[in-house]
């Protein structure tokens, strides 16, 4: 009999505790150590808030790496915040929930589809001869190229040296705050490093991808008196993908030369923000 008694109060908790959870309220007894907490939220929230902090205002360079960072502690914060809403309006709390999750899986679905694509691309072509290598510029600093900067120039002498018949177009105009154009400074380095300077031609306007392609050509055209059919591209490897892309939409035939990123730090940040890179050129093409 006790048993059956048992039995009995068991289904019936069971019962109002599912018309509780349908309902939207809180089931569980005021003690239990499960119940959500702010303050777990917040503290989970800590280490990115101080990540995003470091990112923004110490290292230069890692501003997106500082946007993710807060995108992360509105993602907690949205899951710690909506339980507490649920009480009061559980319905909302229900469908601003999924909304939001579905949201959530179709943008890392997105992400993941657009990285794998830049990874992909990353390796290029090193062997693959080319009569033009289009060299792509970074930032210039006041004691030098930056380490993105020689990280090409580098990739750019290696290049050059295995393959004597290729001419070199360095492209990259000045800054605000370069004390030289980008491509002077890769002229200069790769004259350093060895390279022949009458194979160092510089184009020293542009200041996107886009025309860093465009008025290379130009360039060559203006030299040669025709444009090439195919073209090199040397960047970093996480931007190989989205300079194909631009130079399809040109016209012209690809052939990626990878730049490999010295810093696994930038190599992080610097693919995370491509993907925002490659949405762009996707929306407004360029």
């Amino acid at each position: 009999m006790r048993k059956t008694i048992a039995q009995k109060k068991a289904l019936e908790a069971s019962v109002i505790r599912s018309q509780m959870q349908k309902n939207g309220q809180d089931w569980r007894p005021k003690g239990d150590n499960t119940k959500n907490h702010p303050i777990l939220g917040l503290g989970a929230c800590v280490p990115f808030a101080a990540v995003a902090y470091v990112c923004k205002y110490v290292l230069p360079g890692y501003s997106f790496t500082a946007l993710v960072c807060l995108c992360i502690i509105g993602i907690i914060l949205f899951y710690t915040v909506m339980p507490f809403v649920g009480r009061l309006f559980p319905q909302f709390a229900r469908i601003t929930t999924l909304v939001f999750t579905l949201a959530l899986l179709c943008g890392l679905a997105l992400f993941s589809f657009t990285e794998y694509h830049i990874i992909q691309a990353s390796a290029g072509n090193l062997e693959e001869e080319v009569e033009y290598l289009v060299v792509l510029g970074a930032k210039v600093r006041d004691d030098g190229p930056s380490v993105s900067l020689w990280d090409r120039i580098y990739a750019a002498a290696d290049y050059l040296q295995a393959h004597p018949e290729t001419i070199a177009i360095v492209s990259g105009g000045q800054g605000e705050d370069e004390p030289i154009t980008e491509a002077q400074s890769m002229r200069d380095e790769l004259i350093n490093l060895g390279i022949d300077e009458s194979r160092i031609w510089m184009e020293d306007k542009a200041t996107s991808t886009d025309e860093n392609m465009r008025f290379s050509l130009d360039l060559i055209e203006e030299k040669t008196g025709s444009r090439p059919e195919k073209l090199g591209i040397l960047s970093s490897e996480y931007h190989l993908y989205r300079s194909s892309l631009m130079a399809k939409k040109l016209g012209i035939g690809f052939v990626g030369v990878p730049a490999q990123t010295s810093r696994l730090s930038q190599l992080i940040n610097h693919a995370m923000r491509e993907v925002a890179g490659v949405w762009h050129f996707y929306i407004f093409g360029r």
